[in-house]
């Protein structure tokens, strides 16, 4: 993966509903800083906040079943959301893979890029 790629995958992560209101932040400060000495210090941040904020599948099924869960997305939703979580635990995968936590996994796979 390149660069160019890289930002697109960011872009992407931040664009996600399940992107949360900090990494919205860091990503926003990174795009910012690109091109400037700023860079390296912003991209160490992001990377950071996308560790602090991406989810184990071993969180996301505890709280896919949770009544928060249903609070967010309604009982008919949040049944289909334990369902998928629980599945994905089944299948052996490690993260969530929403759009925030799907591109997160591949950016932090390909972080030597953003700090090279």
């Amino acid at each position: 993966m390149n660069k160019q790629a890289l930002i697109e995958k960011i872009k992407s992560m931040a664009a996600a509903p399940s992107c949360c209101a900090e990494l919205k932040a860091a990503v926003q400060t990174y795009l910012d800083a690109l091109g400037t000495a700023n860079e390296k210090s912003a991209a160490q941040n992001l990377i950071a906040e996308i560790e602090e904020d991406i989810t184990t599948v071993d969180d996301l099924v505890p709280f896919a079943h949770s009544e928060i869960a249903v609070q967010i997305f309604g009982a008919e939703s949040a049944k289909k959301f334990a369902a998928h979580a629980d599945e994905l635990k089944a299948n052996g995968a490690q993260y969530c893979d929403c759009g925030a936590c799907a591109p997160g996994v591949e950016i932090l796979a390909n972080k030597d890029i953003l700090l090279g």
